[in-house]
């Protein structure tokens, strides 16, 4: 039997910042509703979701709000503006779920990144999240030191 060899997924942006100021939960996969001039600036990398977030409207869709994805340079008159709102693509229970998270326990929709998946599908990782306090960002930053200082012991004594 062959073992079925997974590509690795080409990341657009990714919001690293957002591990330190939430306590992440659950995560989701969603599709991206984009345009083509926005699709080709995604591909050179140079887009930013670090002040982003995801909101749920009346209609109950989900759109991508404050995501910076600058405008394709050798596009003219047709290009897209760089912070417009984007629909995010999920299923009805999925929306349902997120909607219920948001409203009654007090989650937030941070979109984690944006990649594009092996069928060349621009897609946002969204997550339910709760922010930190700063004790508890404090905390997150002594274990960080301290598993580096950890490995950096272990590799003095062989």
């Amino acid at each position: 039997m062959t073992a079925t060899r997974q590509r690795p997924h080409k990341i657009a942006a990714d919001n690293r910042r957002a591990r330190f100021n939430y306590e992440i939960g659950e995560t989701f996969e969603a599709g991206l509703m984009l345009t083509g001039t926005e699709v080709k600036s995604l591909r050179t990398g140079k887009a930013t979701i670090g002040d982003s977030y995801a909101a749920i409207d009346r209609a109950g869709e989900v759109y991508l709000v404050n995501a910076n994805i600058p405008e394709y340079l050798q596009a003219n008159r047709f290009n897209h503006l760089p912070k417009r709102p984007r629909k995010l693509l999920l299923k009805a229970r999925e929306i349902a779920r997120l909607a219920q998270a948001t409203e009654r326990e007090g989650m937030t929709l941070v979109p984690l990144k944006i990649y594009f998946n092996d069928k060349g599908r621009a897609k946002v990782e969204i997550a339910l999240a709760r922010g930190k306090k700063l004790h508890d960002k404090r905390e997150t930053e002594k274990q960080r030191d301290w598993s580096r200082e950890k490995g950096r012991l272990l590799r003095e004594k062989g």
